[in-house]
C-alpha cells in the first residue's frame, strides 16, 4: 500500500472556491483530492456573510463571471436542497442623495445591459419593500438575481457532493514538478499528495502557495468585519446596502473605509458589513470599524439602534491589484492551475470559477473568454 495518494488533481484549499473547483472536476470524471491544513471553510469562507451579487460589479470580466456563476448556484441550489441555505431574495441598493441616485441609475443602465436585471424605485416604492428602512432616503435599485447562502454549508456540501477526498489538516510545503519542470503533486507536513495537475485554491493566502510552485501572483489580504446581531423576526427582507459601498469595492486605497451592508438571515440575526482595509493578517479587533458598521447600519435602519450586537468576526479578502481573481492554467507551470483572488465575491464567484476551471483541464472549451483572468498578468506588466 502506498503512502503517497494520487489523484488526477489536488486542490489547494477547502473553502467555497476549492469546493467548487472539486465539484465540477469530478463531475468532469476527474479523481480529485483536496487539501487544507484547516477544517473545511476555516478561512475565508467562514468568515463571510454568503453573498451571490451581481448588484455591486461594473460591466465587464467580473459581472460575466458573476452571471454565470449565479445561473450555476440556481443549478446548484436545486440540486443539494435547503441544506445550503440558499435565499433568493435580491438586493436593494440605497441612495441618500438625488445625485447618488443618478449614478446609480447610470450604473444600472449598464449592467443592464450586460444582462442584469435591475428596476428602479423611488423614495415611496423603497418604503414598501423595506418597511423599517430609514425615512427620507432618495430612492435606490433593485436587484432580483441577487442571492445568498449560507457559506460554510454551502462548501461542506458541496466538497460531500463531489465524491473527492478530503485531507484536512495537512499544509502543503511545496508544489512538486518533474525534471520538465510540469506539475506531479504537492508535498505536505505528512506526505506527499500526487497528481498531474494542482489548483491553487487558497484565497488570501494564494500568492504563498503560487510561491511554492516558483511563480509569483501579487495576492492581498483586504481585512473585513462583520457585526451580528441578536436573533429578530424577519424585519430586513432584502440584503439592502448603500450606494457608496460599490465604490468602496472598486477602491485600491489601503486605509479603512466601510460602508453599511445590512441582511437578515434564515436563523434571525441580522448581518452587519462591510468594512475593507489592508493590514496584512492582523487579527485584532477594532472597536472603531466595528462602531463605524453599527453607526452606517442604523442610518439605513433606524430600529437596529435598540438592538443588541451579539458577536463580531472577521476575515481577510483574497484582493488583487486590478480587482479580478486569477483563473485558469498558469503559462509559466504546466499543470499549475489558479483559482482565487476574488476579494469579496467569493462565495459568488466560486461555482463560475469551479466551472471554468474543470473546462480548461479537461481540454474543453471555456464559457469565458480567461483572457482578463489570466495569472500571469501582472508579470508581462511589470516586465514591459
Amino acid at each position: 500500500m502506498t503512502n503517497h495518494p494520487r489523484g488526477d488533481v489536488v486542490v489547494v484549499g477547502a473553502g467555497m472556491v476549492g469546493a467548487a473547483c472539486a465539484f465540477h472536476a469530478a463531475r468532469a470524471g476527474l479523481d480529485v483530492v483536496v487539501v487544507d491544513r484547516g477544517p473545511v471553510a476555516g478561512g475565508t469562507t467562514g468568515a463571510g456573510e454568503g453573498n451571490l451579487l451581481v448588484s455591486d460589479k461594473e460591466p465587464g470580466p467580473e459581472l460575466e463571471l458573476a452571471l454565470l456563476s449565479l445561473k450555476l448556484w440556481g443549478e446548484l441550489a436545486q440540486e443539494l436542497g435547503v441544506a445550503v441555505e440558499y435565499e433568493p431574495k435580491g438586493g436593494l441598493v440605497v441612495a441618500s442623495t438625488p445625485e447618488a441616485l443618478t449614478a446609480l441609475a447610470e450604473l444600472a443602465d449598464g449592467q443592464r445591459a450586460a444582462g442584469v436585471r435591475a428596476t428602479e424605485v423611488d423614495a415611496g416604492e423603497l418604503a414598501d419593500l423595506e418597511p423599517y428602512s430609514a425615512p427620507g432616503l432618495a430612492g435606490g435599485v433593485l436587484y432580483p438575481q441577487d442571492a445568498q447562502v449560507m457559506p460554510t454549508l454551502a462548501a461542506a456540501h458541496l466538497l460531500r457532493a463531489s465524491g473527492a477526498r478530503l485531507e484536512t489538516g495537512r499544509t502543503v510545503t511545496r508544489v512538486l514538478r518533474g525534471p520538465d519542470g510540469a506539475v506531479r503533486g504537492v508535498r505536505t507536513n505528512r506526505g506527499d499528495l500526487l497528481a498531474p495537475a494542482v489548483v491553487n485554491a487558497a484565497g488570501a493566502w494564494g500568492g504563498e502557495v503560487a510561491a511554492l510552485a516558483g511563480v509569483e501572483l501579487p495576492v492581498l489580504p483586504r481585512r473585513g468585519f462583520v457585526l451580528v446581531t441578536e436573533p429578530l423576526p424577519r424585519r430586513i427582507r432584502h440584503k439592502v446596502y448603500a450606494a457608496d459601498y460599490v465604490a468602496d469595492v472598486a477602491s485600491d486605497s489601503a486605509a479603512i473605509q466601510t460602508s453599511p451592508v445590512v441582511e437578515g438571515t434564515a436563523a434571525g440575526p441580522v448581518l452587519i458589513g462591510a468594512s475593507r482595509e489592508r493590514v496584512g493578517f492582523d487579527r485584532s479587533f477594532s472597536l472603531p470599524v466595528v462602531r463605524a458598521l453599527a453607526a452606517g447600519a442604523t442610518r439605513l435602519f433606524p430600529f437596529l439602534a435598540d438592538v443588541r450586537a451579539m458577536r463580531t468576526y472577521l476575515g481577510f479578502r483574497p484582493y488583487m491589484p486590478d480587482h479580478l481573481p486569477a483563473v485558469g492554467p498558469d503559462p509559466r507551470v504546466s499543470g499549475l492551475f489558479h483559482a482565487c483572488g476574488h476579494e469579496g465575491a467569493g462565495i459568488g464567484l466560486a461555482t463560475g470559477t469551479g466551472k471554468l476551471i474543470a473546462q480548461v483541464m479537461t481540454g474543453e472549451p471555456p464559457a469565458l473568454d480567461l483572457t482578463p483572468f489570466r495569472p500571469d498578468r501582472f508579470a508581462e506588466e511589470a516586465a514591459s
